[in-house]
């Protein structure tokens, strides 16, 4: 009775973690993938992991094998969503060009950034998270994540305008 209901309480957080990498537009096949090795992992590492932290080691781990097996691949993909196709019949192609060019920009000064402020700028910005969303999810308090964003967008200004000025 007591195994199960903790398999039952495993599986609701899976879940919750399948749904926010869907919400991370990560496709249902590779979400099923890293939620399985995520469980796999937590099988391993069940231990020494901090119950009432399951869910934001849970995420954790999901976000870093999906951030590995993205390094891993390292596809050029065309990265166009059906508004974008929509809208490739009203725009030149020169704009297209340098859209593309600017978020090739975006990301290379993203990765001259530390780690953290990386992470933190990504969840912010291009994941929408709130404050306290990503206060939770990297077990700190709001007024740090705010002093860090500040941080990490003085970096990231700091190095798009000397990247820009090359």
């Amino acid at each position: 009775m007591n195994n199960s209901k903790k398999i039952q309480e495993l599986n609701a957080e899976l879940n919750i973690v399948y749904r926010y990498l869907r919400k991370l537009g990560v496709s249902h096949e590779d979400a099923e993938d890293i939620v399985q090795e995520s469980a796999y992992r937590f099988l391993l590492y069940y231990d020494s992991i901090d119950i009432s932290k399951t869910r934001s080691w849970l995420i954790r781990v999901a976000l870093n094998f999906h951030h590995d097996q993205y390094r891993k691949l390292k596809r050029e993909e065309l990265d166009l969503n059906q508004e974008q196709i929509a809208l490739l019949s009203k725009d030149l192609p020169e704009e297209i060009i340098l859209q593309k060019e600017q978020r090739s920009e975006v990301q290379k000064v993203l990765l001259k950034l530390k780690p953290q402020y990386r992470e933190m700028i990504l969840l912010k910005y291009q994941w929408d998270l709130k404050y306290e969303e990503i206060s939770k999810l990297l077990e700190m308090s709001i007024g740090m994540v705010k002093t860090n964003l500040f941080r990490a967008r003085k970096q990231f200004v700091k190095y798009y305008r000397r990247n820009n000025n090359e």
